[in-house]
């Protein structure tokens, strides 16, 4: 893919918080730069109140990885850092340490475009523990945002119940990197175009997109401003009718829509931006199809979303092709997707030593251990997730305690089909995945939701898909526990 590259062209490798830095030189300091650890990326809650996640970003976390190295420039930036007494934070021989860093860990990753939930780990990696502890704040910010608004994405596509839907973000997106990796996400999640030609060069995205409002005003009227953008571009004409009166624009459209007919052209569709979307779209869709342009597309925008798209359905709106931006790639009423990345397990000499986080909310313990999860299936349908140590023995029938209360549980018989979702991604530092196109990857999200049961899929109120831990893994964290409490 080569985006970083293209965009910026130079290293990433400062790219994380400055306490990452502190605590890899501590480790160097102590030691232990090259003790053995393993870290997991994973999230609390789905996002949106919602029943489900969509993961996204891996693509972005291969590029990272591969290209990380310090360079001089990096170098000579940690080099000029003082401490509160004014001498150099770090030592010469640990940034020559850095100089000579290649990445050596493993990584395991669930493939973008799987539907995940809470507490399983995105990301598991492997290895020395500078080097692990150096990726988490990037892997975090490349991982977080785009599972945010993948997700987001889909559930917009749910919404719009198999209509198109065309990403118009970029000018309301964080900055050129919440533009670019929001429309990438956006597509991945169910978007059927994006207007960024940029993303599209990128990622190979579809593009699509009509004309603003300006065209219309800078004309001395609306049907003048239809007819030169129709003499322009006969093939693309889908005309924006709300600039003055919606209803109006309608029949300016049709009459330019005529005119192309004459020539051998189509009229493509409108697009309504303002006002009652479902009135004015049942209105215009009699109107053109009185006027023998059954085919004519309907699109509506204006600051959409999943909850306003399904709305509008409920109120039998006449629309074709819904224009999502703003509530999307700012993925609106959330604003972030809230993972973390955490310590589970590390090895001084030959046997790992598993770690976790106390925290008076339980939600905020972390599960320890070399974790892998488990998803079940019966009948094309998703049953349950299950969360174990790759160190433990199974037994045949599958005891998946809920991590947030030990009283709900479920046993899954022998014989219930199942795949385990992380997948090597980087053995000893070197890429052994292969990574699917984007198209295929927004494939596998639809294929992906369909196996979710549609309580689980609803927005209001959805159904709790069953994560559990292995009961010996369960079994460990509470012993665990219980010894840092001193309780034992």
């Amino acid at each position: 893919m080569k985006i970083t590259n293209d965009l910026y062209g130079g290293s990433l490798a400062l790219l994380t918080d400055l306490y990452q830095f502190t605590m890899a030189y501590a480790f160097w300091k102590e030691g232990r730069g090259e003790e053995e650890s393993v870290f997991n990326l994973f999230f609390r809650k789905n996002p949106f109140k919602g029943g489900f996640t969509i993961t996204c970003g891996l693509s972005y976390v291969i590029e990272f990885l591969q290209q990380y190295q310090f360079v001089e420039e990096d170098l000579a930036y940690l080099r000029q850092l003082k401490g509160h007494d004014q001498t150099p934070l770090f030592e010469e021989e640990f940034l020559s340490y850095l100089k000579n860093l290649k990445f050596q860990c493993q990584v395991d990753a669930i493939p973008e475009g799987t539907v995940v939930f809470p507490h399983e780990p995105l990301i598991r990696i492997q290895g020395p523990i500078i080097q692990c502890q150096l990726l988490e704040s990037p892997l975090l910010n490349l991982i977080n945002y785009q599972s945010l608004v993948a997700t987001k994405a889909a559930r917009v596509f749910e919404a719009a119940k198999g209509e198109m839907i065309m990403e118009f973000g970029l000018r309301r997106a964080q900055g050129i990197d919440g533009a670019l990796s929001a429309s990438r996400a956006a597509y991945i999640g169910g978007c059927s175009s994006t207007s960024n030609v940029l993303a599209g060069k990128l990622f190979n995205i579809p593009v699509a997109g009509t004309h603003a409002h300006s065209w219309v005003m800078s004309f001395d009227n609306e049907l003048e401003a239809f007819h030169r953008y129709a003499h322009a571009m006969p093939n693309n004409c889908v005309f924006l009718v709300d600039t003055y009166d919606t209803l109006q624009g309608v029949r300016h459209a049709i009459e330019v829509g005529k005119a192309l007919r004459e020539q051998g052209k189509e009229l493509l569709g409108i697009r309504i931006d303002s006002g009652d979307l479902a009135y004015f779209s049942n209105r215009a869709r009699k109107m053109l199809d009185q006027a023998g342009f059954q085919d004519a597309k309907i699109v509506a925008s204006n600051d959409l979303d999943e909850n306003i798209i399904t709305s509008l359905n409920d109120q039998a709106a006449d629309i074709d092709t819904w224009g999502v931006g703003t509530k999307l790639v700012t993925a609106f009423d959330q604003p972030a997707l809230g993972g973390v990345y955490k310590l589970s397990a590390v090895r001084k000499d030959e046997d790992w030593n598993y770690k976790l986080k106390l925290s008076e909310q339980a939600i905020k313990v972390n599960n320890p251990g070399i974790q892998q999860v488990r998803r079940f299936t019966s009948n094309g349908k998703m049953v349950a997730d299950m969360i174990y140590d790759l160190n433990t023995e199974l037994s045949e029938d599958y005891v998946l305690i809920d991590p947030m209360d030990v009283t709900r549980r479920k046993k899954i018989t022998s014989g219930v089909s199942y795949r385990d979702l992380l997948e090597p991604i980087f053995k000893d530092g070197q890429l052994v995945y292969h990574e699917p196109d984007i198209h295929e990857i927004r494939e596998k999200v639809r294929n992906e939701i369909a196996q979710l049961d549609k309580a689980v899929r609803r927005f209001v109120n959805p159904h709790s898909y069953v994560v559990g831990l292995e009961k010996s893994l369960h079994h460990l964290k509470t012993e665990l526990i219980l010894k840092l409490r001193h309780l034992k």
